[in-house]
């Protein structure tokens, strides 16, 4: 489950995450974009016609809690798996997916095809227990006998450096998390969008963020657990003195998480902005040698960075010139070990998941290994999956559609920034090219990767995770000096996900997510709308989010607002970080609106954007009432079923630190700024989600 998107998904783009973000519709006058979803032999695959009526709680008025109307009684009988931190419909078409895929995985083994037989045998080496039991640390121990060798500062700067690496979750491209010191990603650059650039961005925590490190309370526990954990691998290995080395380790990563940018500091766009040239690494992030860094990266001919966080850079930097040697090798060997344990014998792969599962987020059971299998093949190796899943799992009809669906709900966005009161004709017209600048990538990219370069053993599962990570750092550096491929996709078709990339005023829609509940060619329209529509309308929105809103129509950082407009535009934007943040998970505890306004606002714009486009699709058509449910009630309906979801505390309480994106049960609340929600449901004055007309957050 992606965890968060963080700035650099403006490098890349604003994604759905699998815990948020969706949503929009079509408006058109073209009779076969008119034709209804609905087929006289297809049946919808929930309920009669998209939508599960039966886990419907109706003893709750939708105007006191509409996710607990929508879907109560699902939540009710809905048990969260042992394998998982959550449950919902994100993970219903993720276990179709997971299943699609393995069966393409398995059958690859025998292809003779070479680059379909690398699929096979990469899956086939995770999968090949007994071998990894036989081999036991053996894999790991190079690199352990290389961070040994290190004999001074210079030489441990060039191994740093070896580390970087282009650190994306490419099945959700919303993580960018790394272990790793710093981490890069190319992409275009924000000040110059017509080339490429680095950006480099603080790491090197083996927990998901810094509240973890300087946090009481529940993280007080947590730091505990880490620091068994950490004296548990390097026991494992045969070390004797792990738990003096532990209490090392951790003590040296709390001040690498002082020195790190708060997650609302990261995803402040203007504050990332910043181009550094290559002299600027010593002169303004003295301590770390940045000559012997870059030749270990790889990086020693590039003279321009973007630094995302350049506090936090200095910050690290200092720490390597000021830290013991000793303690940055015991450092570099517990992450190798990390990074090395899902690929070794059971004892490493479990005491990782005890950790990373169990006491970060309650996963109370590993995954089964094929379901491992399946993701680690799918990051290492996605896209030739993909392009296989597409052939299999894909079919012209639900694409054209879906490209039709996409057309139609631009098109009505576009006529709601006519209509818009508040807007001067001058901020207008800008928005406008943007709009209509907007490109579309549906199911699938139009060019596929080339894996021939990458070498596959049947019997190295760490080995070919090693070499897939390299490969994909390769790839990325050697766009440095290239100009920029637009046709690139960030996400994998099998990828129940989808994207906004602002530099490149682009978006992508995976193959995956066109699925039930999202997306049901049997269902009726206004579910269509409410779900897989609203997806659409989200992506849109995210261009003229909060962040988004800062780029203009060529992808570039730039303000094309006039002072009052964005005035305004920002006054709405605190009227909703206000709303989201009187949400309380717990008590006490609550959702912070703030770092979750860019995703809230598209949850707005994108929700509106595609009602909007749904009543236009009428066309003046008398209004069908099914099963007691009026059209308007449906679409609403449709939007909350895509959000049922529930979570693990500990997952929880983890993603309202780190989630850019609110728990779903509360974005299903999106539709208490719709005017429209209020006379489909009865919500009178007096309800819980009441709001007066003048308080409902209209942002476009």
């Amino acid at each position: 489950m992606a965890l968060q998107r963080s700035f650099l998904m403006l490098a890349i783009g604003a994604a759905l995450s699998l815990s948020g973000c969706n949503k929009d519709a079509p408006t058109t006058t073209d009779d076969a974009a008119q034709a209804p979803v609905t087929s006289a032999t297809a049946k919808a695959q929930l309920g009669n016609f998209g939508f599960d009526a039966a886990g419907m709680d109706r003893s709750v008025a939708a105007g006191d809690n509409f996710f607990d109307f929508a879907n109560g009684e699902w939540v009710k009988r809905t048990e969260i798996p042992a394998d998982r931190s959550s449950q919902g419909s994100f993970n219903v078409i993720a276990e179709k997916t997971l299943a699609d895929t393995r069966a393409i995985m398995e059958e690859s083994a025998k292809a003779s095809d070479t680059e379909v037989r690398k699929i096979g045998d990469y899956y086939a080496a995770f999968m090949d227990e007994a071998a990894i039991e036989a081999r036991g640390a053996a894999p790991v121990q190079p690199e352990l006998q290389a961070i040994a060798a290190i004999s001074d500062k210079q030489a441990l700067a060039k191994a740093l450096g070896g580390t970087l690496r282009a650190d994306v979750d490419l099945l959700n491209a919303t993580n960018f998390y790394t272990p790793h010191l710093f981490g890069v990603w190319v992409s275009a650059d924000l000040l110059q969008p017509e080339r490429n650039a680095p950006y480099l961005v603080q790491g090197g925590l083996g927990m998901p963020d810094r509240d973890f490190y300087l946090q009481d309370g529940r993280m007080a526990d947590l730091r505990k657990a880490y620091e068994g954990y950490v004296a548990k691998l390097l026991e494992l290995s045969g070390d004797t003195d792990a738990a003096a080395k532990a209490a090392r380790i951790v003590a040296l990563e709390i001040k690498i998480a002082r020195a790190h940018a708060t997650q609302e500091e990261t995803n402040d766009v203007e504050k990332g902005a910043n181009a550094w040239k290559q002299a600027d690494l010593s002169a303004k992030a003295p301590g770390l040698d940045w000559a012997a860094f870059l030749d270990g990266a790889g990086l020693s001919a590039q003279q321009d960075f973007i630094v995302w966080q350049p506090a936090a850079v200095a910050g690290l930097s200092k720490l390597v010139g000021a830290e013991p040697l000793a303690t940055w090798k015991e450092y570099l060997a517990f992450h190798a070990l990390d990074e090395a344990a899902p690929y070794l014998p059971k004892a490493f792969a479990d005491a990782h998941f005890a950790f990373h599962g169990t006491a970060l987020s309650g996963t109370p059971q590993q995954s089964e290994r094929w379901k491992r299998a399946v993701g680690d093949t799918n990051t290492a190796i996605g896209e030739a999956v993909g392009k296989i899943y597409v052939e299999r799992h894909f079919d012209a009809a639900t694409k054209a559609r879906a490209d039709e669906m996409a057309k139609n709900i631009i098109a009505a966005f576009a006529k709601r920034i006519d209509a818009l009161e508040w807007m001067s004709p001058e901020t207008k017209a800008h928005a406008q090219a943007k709009v209509a600048g907007l490109k579309v990538g549906m199911g699938y990219p139009s060019k596929w990767r080339d894996y021939s370069a990458l070498e596959v053993k049947r019997d190295d599962a760490l080995g070919n995770a090693q070499r897939a990570s390299l490969f994909e750092y390769r790839r990325n550096l050697a766009k440095l000096g290239q100009p920029v491929n637009h046709d690139e996709w960030a996400m994998l078709p099998q990828t129940i996900n989808a994207m906004n990339v602002p530099l490149e005023n682009r978006l992508v829609f995976p193959a995956a997510i066109l699925q039930p509940p999202f997306f049901d060619g049997a269902a009726d329209d206004a579910i269509n709308y409410g779900a897989i529509g609203a997806v659409i309308g989200h992506e849109i929105s995210h261009g003229f989010d909060n962040a988004g809103a800062l780029f203009d129509e060529t992808g570039k950082l730039h303000n094309w607002w006039t002072a009052n407009d964005l005035k305004q535009f920002n006054a709405a934007g605190d009227a909703l970080a206000a709303q989201f943040s009187s949400y309380e998970p717990f008590p006490g505890v609550h959702v912070n609106g703030r770092l979750t306004l860019g995703e809230n606002i598209a949850d707005v714009a994108g929700l509106a954007t595609a009602h909007d486009a749904y009543r236009m699709s009428l066309q003046g058509k008398q209004e069908q009432t099914l099963e007691g449910f009026t059209p308007d009630q449906r679409f609403f309906l449709g939007f909350a079923q895509a959000w049922r979801s529930k979570a693990r505390e500990q997952a929880l309480r983890n993603s309202l630190l780190t989630n850019v994106h609110a728990p779903g049960q509360f974005r299903s609340l999106t539709v208490r700024n719709l005017d429209a929600w209020y006379p489909a449901f009865e919500v009178k004055e007096g309800q819980k989600l009441y709001l007066a007309p003048d308080k409902r957050v209209k942002v476009w």
